[in-house]
């Protein structure tokens, strides 16, 4: 009779050796990350320290406001118009004198259609006084609003930042101009982009840099920085952003303002740059660059595609109570500085008054390897988008050369801003194996829908820090990358105002949810808004 053999609890968990070893190898990798995270932590603070010494601190330069009707949200304004509490033309006129007030400090807008804005209102104010308008169809009849200048509005500057393109001017609306125009919305202008809109700052050689209005000399971010810029200074009641690594949210964030992202899919991209509507996939979506929150869910009404409305489920009424939250401090990418101690705090502001009415306690993330690979997972999705970068640069007439464009800039005879060579090298390089980025993307997405299902959220953060000095964005190029994250996946996320920092400058956070659960989103913003734990605050002191 045969005996069967003892397994030996060697062979079940490997030898002590080799525990011992596995162990070591953890404790230096640790060790090493602790060193490389204050590596670049040192480096961060020199950064500022020394760009400090570069530039004066300019704080609230912006004149306040001598109406209060222009700190409202575009929502109340409507109602004001729909009421004949106001007539559209003293509304339009309002904001294009605040425009004109504040532009020459903060360069947001650079074109603007006024006069014939002056004109449609006037054309509005007819057509209330004499019974012609349908309300239930123009939500935001008679409301001003603006647009990102690389979004086509017909004849205002469609450059897009590049001075290839620089007389170029729009022969038609983009879809999603043409959507908030039907719903009565009045174009004033469109605003400042970086180059070809693919860098962390607003600056281009057509138009020059945005400042921010919180301080002159910091960020607004890119690409739709002169949006949020403008909304933020109470010159647009509404901003139409685009996002394809966090370009609407960047700008809310270092902004002040709400910066959404619809659930990707959701919009036609026609007129967004050189993009016809018939993209097989992209990664780009838009949404509303507002003050307040009540206008995010009619102006997404307003800009998806009819046929998507019902997959968004814009009606669904939550009860928050039933909330599930999670939330994250560090999500870990190293070639991202770590987020700093007051953007933790807004963080857990947010989550603390989220616990006080969930019946679920809310639950801290960590080591979801995914986000550590943030920036490698958008810029291998961003190489499947449709176009050719090297052609784009130099307006499809040819390719752009990547030495010798590199040659003219150190030369300083280049027609391109840096960021955009940087981008053209960056083409050549290397990219992530595709069977890596597809299931590390599989990966996070299954993991994130499951976990958040239909009733949960993702508090996560924008950024480490708030708006940095212009120009320091080139020491620290991946930080945008937890923005960008969530243009891999697709989800709908909004960047919320959470308050300043000890400088003035607006610290936030992002609110997640799972692929079209775009109302949830909001309707935590909307509850956040209503207890005062975020919100807009003006850039400059009030009267």
């Amino acid at each position: 009779m045969s005996v069967k053999k003892r397994e030996s609890p060697k062979s079940k968990s490997g030898s002590p050796r080799k525990k011992r070893e596995r162990t070591r190898r953890q404790i230096a990798c640790n060790l090493l990350t602790m060193f490389l995270v204050f590596l670049r932590t040192i480096l961060d603070w020199a950064i500022d320290f020394v760009f400090s010494f570069l530039y004066e601190e300019q704080k609230f330069q912006l004149p306040p406001v001598e109406n209060e009707l222009l700190l409202q949200s575009a929502t109340s304004i409507a109602g004001k118009i729909k009421n004949k509490e106001i007539s559209c033309e003293e509304v339009v006129r309002l904001f294009i004198q605040r425009i004109e007030l504040v532009n020459f400090k903060i360069n947001a807008v650079v074109d603007n259609r006024f006069p014939e804005a002056i004109e449609e209102a006037k054309v509005i104010d007819k057509q209330i006084v004499n019974n012609e308008i349908d309300f239930s169809k123009k939500p935001f009849l008679g409301v001003p609003f603006t647009s990102k200048e690389s979004t086509a509005a017909l004849g205002q500057n469609f450059s897009i930042g590049s001075l290839k393109r620089k007389h170029e001017k729009a022969k038609e609306d983009a879809y999603i101009v043409e959507r908030l125009k039907s719903a009565g919305a009045i174009l004033l202008g469109v605003t400042n982009v970086p180059e070809l809109c693919l860098w962390s700052e607003t600056r281009n050689m057509v138009f020059g840099q945005t400042n921010n209005p919180y301080n002159l000399s910091r960020t607004v971010g890119g690409s739709s920085g002169g949006e949020a810029a403008i909304v933020t200074a109470c010159g647009s009641p509404l901003g139409l952003g685009t996002d394809i690594g966090g370009s609407c949210r960047m700008p809310g964030f270092y902004c002040g303002v709400y910066g959404y992202k619809l659930t990707t899919g959701c919009i036609n991209t026609r007129g967004m740059g050189f993009r016809n509507g018939k993209e097989p996939k992209t990664m780009v979506s838009g949404g509303p660059i507002v003050k307040h929150a009540e206008d995010m869910l009619p102006f997404i009404k307003c800009i998806v595609i009819p046929e998507k409305l019902p997959l968004l489920k814009l009606d669904r009424k939550h009860d928050l109570k039933q909330l599930k939250v999670f939330y994250i401090e560090q999500p870990g990418d190293l070639k991202v500085s770590s987020v700093n101690g007051e953007m933790i705090g807004a963080i857990r502001k947010c989550v603390r008054a989220l616990d006080e009415i969930t019946v679920v306690p809310a639950e801290k993330l960590e080591n979801i390897k995914q986000f550590e690979k943030s920036y490698d997972l958008w810029r291998y999705w961003m190489s499947k988008e449709p176009g050719n970068y090297a052609s784009a640069l130099v307006n499809n007439e040819g390719e752009a050369c990547w030495w010798l464009e590199t040659i003219k800039v150190f030369l300083g005879v280049s027609q391109h801003t840096l960021p955009a060579i940087m981008k053209l090298i960056d083409t050549q390089l290397p990219l992530p194996k595709d069977q890596w980025a597809q299931d590390e993307t599989d990966k996070l997405k299954k993991k994130l829908t499951d976990l958040l299902a239909d009733d949960g959220v993702l508090i996560f953060p924008p950024c480490p820090t708030p708006a940095t000095y212009h120009y320091t964005t080139f020491f620290r190029p991946y930080n945008f990358a937890y923005w960008a994250i969530f243009n891999v996946l697709g989800f709908p996320v909004v960047s919320v105002p959470v308050g300043l920092s000890k400088d003035g400058l607006p610290l936030g956070v992002q609110i997640v949810t799972s692929t079209n659960n775009d109302k949830l989103c909001i309707d935590v913003a909307n509850y956040l808004e209503k207890q005062s734990v975020i919100g807009w605050e003006p850039p400059f002191r009030r009267n």
